[in-house]
């Protein structure tokens, strides 16, 4: 942000007005495109914070590292593969259908993702 920021105050005027203008507004544009993918990762960050990996649950909810017959999901925000140690776990969001379609259900519990059964094996 701070170099889009700097590159849209050091543009000097030239013979070329129209040249000078269009390349400031396009700086401008990348500056305010930063801002917003800035804002948006510091709002993942404070949802991150707010998770106590430490309390475990019967049922699933945010915070829950769940094991299925399908694969293993962290139920946080959707930050997508992650390799732990050898295991591979999905970290997805509540809003993600299949967080949807986790979240509340118990150990043993089974739900229908796309016709195939998701049995769940254990929460964390």
């Amino acid at each position: 942000m701070q170099a889009a920021e700097d590159s849209k105050n050091n543009q000097t005027k030239s013979s070329a007005g129209d040249k000078f203008e269009t390349s400031r507004a396009m700086m401008q544009g990348e500056e305010e495109r930063n801002k917003i993918q800035l804002a948006k990762a510091l709002a993942l960050r404070q949802q991150l914070m707010q998770i106590d990996i430490s309390k475990t649950n019967e049922k699933i909810t945010v915070g829950s590292l769940v094991s299925t017959n399908q694969g293993n999901y962290f139920l946080t925000v959707g930050l997508g593969k992650i390799v732990l140690n050898d295991t591979t776990y999905f970290a997805i969001s509540l809003a993600s259908p299949i967080g949807q379609l986790l979240f509340g259900k118990a150990k043993n519990d089974v739900a229908k993702f796309r016709g195939k059964p998701i049995e769940i094996k254990d929460i964390e």
